[in-house]
């Protein structure tokens, strides 16, 4: 199985415990692969690269960070940038415009990343109905979620549970009603209060209309990373933390988990083994293993890459690394 890790400093191909540089550009916050052409959103714009992820170029959007690329039924590819923007491609990549009834939406003003100075909006998890891809959801840092029926010409703003933090978001592969959405505690005027409901994991059963708190009882709280196994029961994996900021240089580590819930949302068990429970490094990369069903791909702020089966068990597959932002495996 084929392993790139997209880090703060580039693109790394993993193999024999080692990862070896194959594009250098900074905060490679995520890799797809779309029809065979890899696509890497970066911190200096879109790279694609046609030869399995051994050489790339760049592909546009160089006036943006661009934070998630995801392919449309009908050919069309989106990218979500920062500052919060939608764009298109009709032709696979090779030029790309602005969607424009999006950044123009009334509360996309108010967008913001509420740090000190204040940083632009991110449009930062994408999910594209696999039947009719003219059904699109766009989750906003800090925002709320966006949805569209058309294709972008209109746009209905939504809030799960009145949370505007969303991190990702992804949809139940056989149902396609049912979506999953992670969120932290920012909102457009600072930090919420950190308890149960202000962070977390949210469920909607009817494509985003109406959304369910699907973290009771969990901690910490702070979600961010999240995906879902391609293989039936389609578990729903997610890595927490106890803050945005939590990392292995705090004291005790930066005490995060790794989750997996198969029904939904219902409940939760954890895929920490003895040594990560909880992890000293946070877990920022996390993708399905696509050769061990159940099983996931990580990525950790320590630069390391490993692989975690359904079963918990923890396999170390490269370290050395600059901090490891997102993963892909195929």
């Amino acid at each position: 199985m084929k392993i790139l890790a997209g880090t703060s400093r580039g693109v790394f191909s993993v193999a024999g415990g080692e990862g070896r540089q194959v594009l250098e550009c900074r905060g490679v916050r995520d890799l797809v692969n779309i029809e065979g052409r890899l696509f890497a959103g970066t911190g200096a714009g879109l790279f694609r690269s046609d030869d399995g992820g051994e050489t790339w170029s760049l592909a546009g959007l160089e006036d943006h960070e661009v934070w998630q690329i995801r392919g449309a039924g009908d050919g069309v590819i989106y990218a979500g940038t920062q500052p919060a923007g939608l764009f298109k491609s009709e032709d696979k990549g090779a030029s790309w415009r602005e969607v424009e009834a999006f950044s123009n939406f009334p509360a996309a003003a108010e967008w913001c990343v509420p740090v000190t100075p204040r940083l632009p909006g991110r449009a930062r998890a994408l999910v594209i109905d696999k039947d009719d891809p003219r059904r699109i959801w766009v989750g906003v840092e800090v925002g709320g979620i966006m949805r569209t029926e058309d294709g972008g010409e209109t746009w209905d703003f939504s809030l799960p549970g009145e949370n505007p933090d969303l991190h990702m978001m992804c949809a139940h592969p056989g149902q396609g009603e049912v979506l999953y959405a992670s969120t932290g505690y920012g909102r457009i005027d600072g930090v919420a209060e950190m308890i149960e409901g202000n962070a977390g994991v949210f469920r909607s059963d009817d494509g985003g209309a109406h959304w369910k708190y699907a973290w009771k009882g969990i901690t910490p709280r702070y979600s961010r990373p999240m995906c879902i196994d391609p293989a039936t029961p389609h578990g729903l994996t997610v890595a927490s933390a106890p803050t945005a900021f939590s990392s292995f240089k705090d004291e005790g580590g930066a005490k995060a988990m790794l989750l997996r819930s198969e029904d939904g949302g219902e409940s939760w068990r954890s895929l920490c083994d003895a040594a990560h429970s909880p992890s000293e490094a946070n877990i920022h990369g996390l993708t399905p293993d696509l050769e061990n069903p159940g099983g996931v791909v990580i990525g950790t702020d320590t630069g390391e890459v490993w692989r975690v089966g359904n079963d918990a068990e923890w396999t170390p597959l490269a370290s050395g690394l600059p901090a490891v932002l997102s993963a892909l495996t195929g």
